[in-house]
């Protein structure tokens, strides 16, 4: 008699969460997508080309509600590349555009996002140069999903990498955090925040070519906090960089309306996502001065030093409080604020 063996069953889905930007998005991406593709190391939001200063980028966007208080999925594509680029020290030069659109959308609505894609593009000194679009049967899609590629020259004196933290560095914040996801989530749920919170979503390559100019290679790290907030950002970086990383928290700007909403909804702002600011790691010596280049551009126009690099346990992350007491910043787990890029 022969037995059959029991057929195997996968249980394991991929969650919602899993998207957020929090540890489930991290184990998703080193136990199955990095994996499978056979890419070691820190996984950077853009790649340097060997043997170039060619830097490219590629992102998706399925932000919901599509138009939000400062921006809409069409420039928020086009600023969320740009920054990836920027994040490598890189110059954009040139963007790709698609769309997957649900049968369905009204076509002035997709002539409106096209619209506000190519101003932000025009805005940020860089063509949109080839794409495409798909159509799906009605259901098959929430409306419109986009993604940007973007291609961009890295800088001659940059060379930032989330791995190239250094003990001693100074931690700068370009600007308030948390505006970007407590928007959406306002304009998601009706919570009417509308008229106080506005998304920071910009491009903020000429900022970083600032920085660079005004510290060169003391510029070590750069990163924009988008999904999981500032909280994800430094834990991804400090992991990278072998590093520990405290903040003071009375130093990191929360805008009152976005410390409000949060308090409302049982938000940390540290998890809220940002599309406008950027985090650095500089050597002390050119901190004072990679400072004053930011605060000379709009972007960094409220930049401030919000913390140091530690020589402490690999990937953690800790905060001063008001009190003096320090508590773990942590990434979370899996999902607060879905869809917000």
């Amino acid at each position: 008699m022969t037995t059959c063996p029991l057929p195997h069953e996968e249980t394991e889905r991929v969650l919602l969460g899993h998207g957020s930007g929090g540890r489930l998005m991290a184990e998703l991406i080193d136990d199955v997508i990095a994996r499978e593709l056979g890419t070691h190391g820190p996984l950077e939001d853009a790649a340097l080309l060997d043997g170039t200063d060619l830097v490219v980028s590629t992102d998706g966007f399925v932000v919901t509600p599509r138009f939000f208080p400062g921006g809409d999925i069409g420039s928020l594509a086009v600023h969320g590349t740009v920054n990836d680029l920027a994040m490598r020290g890189a110059r954009p030069i040139a963007l790709t555009l698609a769309f997957v659109v649900e049968e369905g959308l009204p076509i002035e609505e997709l002539r409106q996002v096209t619209r506000s894609a190519a101003k932000a593009a025009q805005d940020a000194g860089v063509p949109i140069v080839t794409g495409d679009t798909k159509v799906v049967g009605r259901g098959a899609a929430d409306g419109l999903y986009v993604t940007t590629t973007g291609i961009g020259v890295r800088l001659p004196r940059a060379r930032p990498s989330a791995a190239a933290g250094v003990v001693g560095d100074v931690v700068l914040l370009s600007g308030p955090i948390g505006a970007h996801g407590t928007a959406i989530l306002s304009a998601r749920e009706d919570l009417g925040f509308e008229a106080e919170i506005v998304s920071d979503s910009r491009p903020l390559h000429r900022l970083v070519a600032a920085m660079v100019e005004a510290g060169g290679r003391d510029v070590h790290v750069l990163r924009d906090p988008t999904r999981g907030g500032l909280a994800s950002a430094l834990n991804e970086l400090a992991e990278a960089s072998r590093v520990a990383v405290e903040v003071v928290e009375d130093d990191v700007p929360v805008p009152p309306a976005v410390a409000a909403a949060c308090e409302l909804l049982g938000l940390d702002p540290f998890h809220v996502a940002n599309e406008g600011c950027l985090v650095a790691f500089v050597a002390p010596d050119s901190a004072p001065a990679v400072l004053a280049a930011m605060r000379a551009r709009p972007e960094g126009a409220q930049a401030r030093v919000v913390g140091r690099v530690l020589d402490g346990p690999a990937g953690r992350v800790t905060a001063r409080t008001t009190i003096g007491s320090t508590r773990i910043v942590d990434m979370l787990i899996g999902e607060q604020l879905p869809r917000i890029c």
